[in-house]
Parts: C-alpha cells; sequence; structure tokens
C-alpha cells in the first residue's frame, strides 16, 4: 500500500516536468478565407478584381493595434498563361496593400490605400473595407487574348515585411502574425467579341 502513493508521485512529478519543459501549447494560427472572387470587364481599358475574404485579428494583434502600430493586409494577384512546353507564362501581376492604424487620441481607425486615407468609427467598419476588394484594376486589356485560357490566382496576407523591424522579428516566432490566405486559383478566358 505505501508503494503507490510513490509511484503516483513519481508520474505526477514526471507530468510536471514534461509539462514546464514544452510551455503552454500554441495557438492554432488565424487564417483568411477567401470566400468569393471574379473578374468584371471596366469597359475598354480591362478587368477589375472584385472579390470577398474573411478573417479576424487575434487578441494579439488587436492589442498592437490599439498600441498605435499599424497592420498592412496586401492582396495579391497574378495571371498566368499556361504553357503544355515550359513553366507558365505570367501575363499580369499587380499587389495593392491596406494599411490599419488605430489612433488612441481620437479613438479613430483609419484605412490607407497609397495616398488615400479612410476615416472608419469602428474596427469591424475598417474591417469591413479591407476584407472587400473592389473595383481593382488588375488585366489590362492588352495584356490578354480573346478566347484564350489563363489561369488567375489571388491571396491576401498580413504583410509584416513592412512592419517596423523589432515586429518583423517576433513574427518569424509568433502565430498571431502569421495571418495570411492560400492563393485561390480560378479560370479566366477573356470573350471572343472583347477588342
Amino acid at each position: 500500500m505505501k508503494r503507490l502513493p510513490r509511484i503516483l508521485l513519481r508520474y505526477l512529478a514526471a507530468l510536471l516536468l514534461w509539462s514546464t519543459l514544452l510551455g503552454p501549447v500554441p495557438a492554432i494560427a488565424e487564417t483568411i478565407a477567401v470566400q468569393r472572387v471574379s473578374l468584371e470587364s471596366d469597359g475598354s481599358a480591362g478587368w477589375n478584381l472584385d472579390a470577398q475574404f474573411d478573417f479576424s485579428l487575434s487578441p494579439g494583434l488587436a492589442e498592437a493595434l490599439h498600441k498605435g502600430i499599424s497592420l498592412y493586409f496586401t492582396t495579391d494577384f497574378t495571371l498566368t498563361r499556361p504553357r503544355w512546353y515550359w513553366f507558365n507564362q505570367e501575363a499580369s501581376s499587380a499587389s495593392r496593400t491596406f494599411r490599419l492604424s488605430y489612433e488612441p487620441l481620437t479613438r479613430q481607425y483609419s484605412i490607407g490605400v497609397g495616398g488615400l486615407r479612410l476615416p472608419c468609427a469602428t474596427l469591424a467598419e475598417a474591417l469591413g473595407v479591407i476584407r472587400h476588394v473592389t473595383a481593382w484594376h488588375v488585366i489590362d486589356r492588352d495584356m490578354v487574348k480573346p478566347g484564350e485560357s489563363y489561369t488567375a490566382a489571388v491571396r491576401m496576407r498580413l504583410d509584416t515585411a513592412l512592419m517596423p523591424k523589432p515586429f518583423q522579428i517576433d513574427a518569424v516566432n509568433n502565430r498571431d502574425w502569421s495571418l495570411a490566405s492560400d492563393w485561390l486559383q480560378f479560370n479566366f478566358t477573356p470573350p471572343e467579341h472583347a477588342k
């Protein structure tokens, strides 16, 4: 009877040591889901991308944002022409970055794209703007041939390369900073009547 508690104590001590060495179990990395994507003709100039993404900020990202660290979300687009005899040929590629920032004094969020800045009252409103990419010109009409088949691909990611250097280093080891979607590929064939 005296050996049972000693074995149980050894087992509990080994379990405690094992859990101390392993540390906390890392959280599953957040992902960005591509809900829908399409290419719409914009008349004689070419085609615009319309895409809807779904994601939320982890508590770590929200905390960094509220401490004044801007977050950068980059949407990437590529259009390739498949070739049976060699690698696929890139017909078009584009990237657009949204800068999400928070001003603690005014308690206002803002979205920056290029030189434009859009103020937003709430985080939900700001994320809604980032999640919906609309009327983004990605293909010039002279880049594609009518009736030919192409493969288009789109993704969105938290672009840590645009953040201050200390956060770039932290992003390598912190799953909070690895927010991205997979590439979503879809077929695109310009209509024959498009000139």
